[in-house]
């Protein structure tokens, strides 16, 4: 609720680490007073909260390419939401804004750290978080920049019914691969990437031998690999590669929960007599390509060549669940929260 002299936010902290799979007692509902901006700040409204597989590891007491999340603070994450009040230059009431205030109804922040955007007509402003956000653009310049995919390339996604993979699948088909092949969870997301999103062919990882399934749907090989899942779809793909193959290392959800060393991937000699390039990367090393890619992205939306799917929970309370529930695949497409 907010009057004009305050507002109440309502917040969720990380109440305990996680050990293994993350639990509702890890996490805390909290209410917050916000006073009103500061100079330079703005007191935001958030609208869409965003769901990532990244967040599990800042969970944990570990040095990491970003800061571990601090016990009994709220936690931060992509938001998107509506300027409330303002004392800074550039920003009015009103205005959409991106922003990395999550897990929290209300943010007040300084104006330099709040994004503006602009809504589009028959677009949710939680495509900002999705498509043509974090996720989209670490799709776009995954395959294309880090992966150096080219025309006519064979392409396997793992993880691919998620906000990323989904995104690359479709965006190799559009730059000319020569076939995309995805990996899922379940028959009906195979179905969805088939049938919707214009992969050529795509299984059920849980069907069997992921290198066996990988063989079939590739019996010529692969070219490039989007890893979204690590484990044994990198040992299939490693398998499957074709000389000077490119893999885009971007996430390995199959281990956020581990408690034990992964048992894989068993063939990493492999990359040497094939020639391969494996390279990790973090999607903040390429935001210079963020323009670019929202030009060319929100083209193909515009023009219906690009499809992006959305899981939708709504409320603050059960951020813990949306995000438990992305760690076992319950979302097709981007996992937000709507408040």
């Amino acid at each position: 609720m907010t009057t004009s002299k305050k507002t109440m936010s309502r917040e969720i902290q990380l109440a305990a680490r996680p050990q293994g799979a993350p639990v509702d007692s890890d996490f805390a509902l909290v209410e917050r007073e916000l006073g009103q901006p500061g100079d330079g700040e703005v007191l935001v409204r958030n609208l869409f909260l965003s769901v990532d597989p990244y967040m599990r590891g800042r969970m944990n007491d570990t040095k990491s390419y970003t800061p571990p999340f601090a016990l009994n603070e709220t936690m931060t994450g992509g938001a998107v939401g509506e300027v409330l009040a303002s004392n800074a230059d550039g920003l009015n009431v009103g205005d959409l804004v991106l922003h990395d205030q999550g897990w929290r109804t209300h943010a007040l922040l300084p104006a330099r750290a709040a994004r503006k955007v602009e809504a589009r007509e028959g677009v949710s402003p939680s495509a900002y978080l999705g498509i043509l956000g974090m996720p989209g653009l670490t799709a776009y310049a995954g395959l294309l920049d880090v992966a150096a995919f080219r025309e006519g390339d064979v392409v396997f996604v793992s993880g691919a019914a998620g906000a990323v993979g989904s995104a690359v699948g479709q965006i190799a088909r559009l730059k000319g691969a020569a076939r995309v092949i995805g990996s899922a969870g379940s028959a009906d997301k195979v179905a969805h990437l088939t049938e919707k999103l214009g992969f050529d062919t795509a299984f059920n990882y849980k069907d069997g031998s992921v290198a066996r399934l990988l063989r079939e749907a590739a019996p010529d090989g692969i070219d490039v690999y989007f890893d979204n899942v690590g484990g044994d779809h990198l040992e299939a793909a490693l398998s499957s590669f074709n000389t000077f193959g490119r893999a885009a290392l971007c996430g390995a959800i199959s281990q956020y929960n581990a408690t034990e060393a992964p048992s894989a991937p068993r063939n990493l000699a492999l990359a040497i007599g094939k020639q391969l390039t494996l390279k990790g990367f973090i999607v903040g090393t390429y935001s210079h390509l963020f323009s670019q890619f929202v030009q060319e992205v929100g083209g193909w939306i515009a023009s219906g060549q690009l499809h992006y799917d959305e899981t939708v929970v709504d409320g603050i309370e059960n951020m813990p669940g949306a995000f438990m529930g992305l760690l076992t695949g319950q979302n097709t497409g981007k996992m937000v929260v709507r408040l």
